[in-house]
């Protein structure tokens, strides 16, 4: 097990990671532009693997959906400087500019691109995708904001990250409609405060940079695949509390943001946006014990010649972030006494 690492793909990420700080520094909408299409142009050579076609197919169409979205952000910021003269809040240049960003991030509506280039693509480009590449539009729609429009994306972002969930066997779209519904937790997390919509992310990335080092250390692509791998109990034991901690379960700590989100959104006196937030939470746990039960139970099939071997580094990592995701329920059970 090595990580295949080349002086082109170490150019190509670091590109990716200063063109995200362009954007978020930029003082001005076209230099957020460009900083969005070196992003774009950085990410598109890690995708591609010459061993898979998929990958190529998946590089291509991640290319012409970003296109459309920065073509869609360079046609609202044109209309904003030759419509809008001063700061004042204008609803259809808004709704464009927010549009293009969730589109940019992968967020339903316009989520049709996402699980499919996911399925291409290898566990570690999965997870730059799911974190990394959410960061700049994340925040450039914190800056021109439509309350009322996103306030519909957010519902819509968790029912259908919790209902596309439902009847995936592949693990990398599992992981992709889970990331969509999510996503409804950090839109929401981001219209109440900048510091909040960190710690929700961070956590969010944690939890995920655990599932895809997991996954890719035990080259896991399909949920049957768990049926016939003769895995650790142990490993098994700590993928369990993990799943749980990122499906949000009380005790863990990936429930402590989404704590607070519902307490700031009980407070505003938002119901009906709780609810339904914390009824596809279940969803989406629902579809991570799918996973562990058939990881845990299903040991009739075990193949006796399917021994992975997983190395103690490996292993060490996986038991010190799961110890963290037992931790955080100390610290969240002491916080808001």
């Amino acid at each position: 097990m090595y990580f295949n690492i080349n002086s082109n793909k170490m150019f190509f990420f670091f590109i990716l990671i200063f063109s995200t700080l362009i954007s978020i520094s930029a003082n001005s909408w076209m230099g957020c532009w460009i900083g969005l299409e070196i992003n774009l142009l950085s990410f598109i050579p890690l995708i591609i693997n010459s061993n898979n076609m998929m990958s190529s197919e998946a590089s291509l169409k991640y290319f012409l959906t970003q296109t459309i979205a920065s073509i869609n952000f360079l046609f609202s910021i044109l209309m904003k400087l030759i419509l809008v003269k001063n700061f004042e809040m204008n609803f259809f240049l808004s709704m464009l500019i927010n549009s293009s960003m969730l589109m940019k991030m992968g967020s339903a509506p316009f989520h049709f691109w996402f699980p499919n280039i996911i399925e291409g693509m290898s566990w570690l480009n999965c997870f730059i995708l799911m974190t990394w590449q959410k960061i700049t539009p994340m925040i450039l729609l914190s800056y021109y904001m439509n309350k009322n429009f996103l306030m519909l994306i957010m519902m819509i972002n968790t029912i259908i990250g919790a209902i596309g969930g439902i009847n995936q066997i592949s693990l990398r779209k599992l992981m992709a409609f889970s990331s969509i519904n999510n996503l409804g937790w950090m839109l929401s997390s981001i219209m109440i405060s900048e510091t909040l919509w960190i710690l929700y992310f961070s956590m969010y990335s944690f939890f995920i940079s655990i599932m895809c080092f997991f996954f890719f250390m035990v080259n896991i692509y399909f949920i049957n695949q768990l049926f016939i791998f003769n895995l650790n109990f142990l490993l098994k034991f700590l993928i369990l509390i993990n799943f749980l901690s990122l499906g949000g379960l009380p005790p863990f700590l990936g429930f402590f943001p989404k704590w607070i989100i519902i307490n700031f959104m009980l407070n505003k006196k938002f119901y009906m946006i709780s609810f339904i937030f914390m009824m596809m939470s279940l969803i989406t746990l629902f579809f991570y014990i799918r996973i562990i039960y058939s990881c845990i139970l299903f040991n009739y099939l075990k193949l006796k010649w399917l021994n992975i071997y997983i190395k103690n580094k490996y292993l060490f990592i996986i038991i010190m972030k799961t110890l963290i995701s037992i931790l955080g329920m100390i610290f969240s059970t002491f916080y808001f006494i």
